[in-house]
């Protein structure tokens, strides 16, 4: 069970850590409201314990970060709007940020930083000269490199997600999505992620995309 007192902490040390200026609206109000958002029903995997993994591994891997906050403020907003059934939540997440961030007092040149990275979570292709880019997607992907039970806990969850999909179209999709990823040169760009991540992930890849094509 997710803690939502210390995910509340831990986005209030975040914002007052680069907001400016003293008028601003209680930052507990966008705490409750992204909150709200990561408890929707629709969630089975991209739920409050996503971002607070997230969160965690951006702390693990923070010292790689240029801009580490805004890293933190971009893995609250990745997912805030997530309908399984559209393309474009990445893009209104974004948006969403840009909306909401100036607002609670995050200068211009965070939110527009925070924006990006959440639309390069389309990808998760970061540049090489991209180090919060990269710190970012090692985060959210850093799942792939689970043990066995909590990786199949995962497919199950993202199966789940996709209820509305037949099984073989699922399949089929899934598989796609498997061959993409373990075709890139790397999956995770941080030093820390592609000692400790890599190996791990591309045999949990291998082990799915072997099950989906029996």
């Amino acid at each position: 069970m997710v803690d939502l007192d210390a995910l509340r902490s831990r986005w209030l040390r975040t914002l007052l850590s680069v907001r400016e200026g003293t008028r601003h609206p209680d930052p507990d109000t966008y705490a409750d409201a992204l909150l709200r958002r990561w408890q929707e029903p629709q969630r089975h995997y991209h739920t409050l314990t996503h971002l607070a993994a997230v969160l965690d591994h951006v702390d693990t891997l923070q010292a790689y970060a240029d801009d580490p906050d805004a890293v933190r403020l971009a893995a609250w907003f990745h997912d805030a709007v997530y309908l399984p059934d559209r393309s474009e939540n990445e893009e209104r997440s974004a948006r969403l940020a840009e909306r909401a961030l100036p607002e609670a007092g995050v200068p211009e040149g965070t939110t527009a930083e925070v924006a990006r990275l959440v639309r390069l979570t389309v990808t998760h292709d970061p540049a090489d000269d991209d180090r919060n880019g990269q710190v970012l997607c090692d985060a959210d992907l850093a799942i792939l490199a689970s043990a066995p039970s909590a990786y199949a806990a995962y497919t199950a969850a993202v199966r789940e997600e996709y209820h509305f999909v037949p099984n073989d179209a699922f399949r089929a999709g899934r598989a796609e999505v498997l061959r993409q990823l373990l075709g890139l040169p790397r999956l995770f760009r941080t030093p820390y992620g592609a000692e400790h991540w890599e190996a791990t992930a591309r045999y949990n890849l291998g082990g799915e995309l072997e099950l989906l094509s029996s």
